[in-house]
């Protein structure tokens, strides 16, 4: 019942850039790791692809997919798999990029620290 939230809670609350978001900063994510830390010290990781498509382990190691796309200074996820989700889950981007940790609020209300990591994390879960 969770697990179509636990990927929404990777991209929370960030801070608010502008009336459209500049697609050359989620260009800096693809074959990165966003990864979201949670006040108990466990992480979730997303990965964007430029297809649209990315890939996502939540924090209790769950993994997920869908589709992402920008809309206005948003980020969009719509899960796929395990449950298509009915909704998309929006977040602001950094104003700067993503090239610094971040504060952010997950979906549960917890407030996690996210950041852009170099390269793929041995925990992606390519068959999500």
């Amino acid at each position: 019942m969770i697990r179509p939230l636990v990927f929404f809670g990777l991209l929370a609350s960030l801070a608010v850039s502008g009336a459209h978001a500049d697609p050359s900063l989620v260009d800096k994510a693809f074959g990165n790791t966003i990864v979201s830390t949670y006040p108990d010290g466990r992480t979730a990781e997303l990965w964007l692809k430029p297809d649209g498509s990315y890939t996502a382990e939540g924090r209790r190691h769950d993994p997920s997919r869908g589709h992402w796309r920008l809309k206005g200074n948003r980020l969009c996820l719509s899960q796929v798999r395990p449950v298509p989700s009915p909704f998309s889950y929006c977040t602001a981007m950094p104003s700067e990029g993503m090239g610094k940790a971040w504060p952010a609020k997950a979906v549960t209300g917890e407030r996690i620290s996210v950041r852009l990591v170099r390269g793929h994390h041995a925990g992606e879960q390519a068959g999500a």
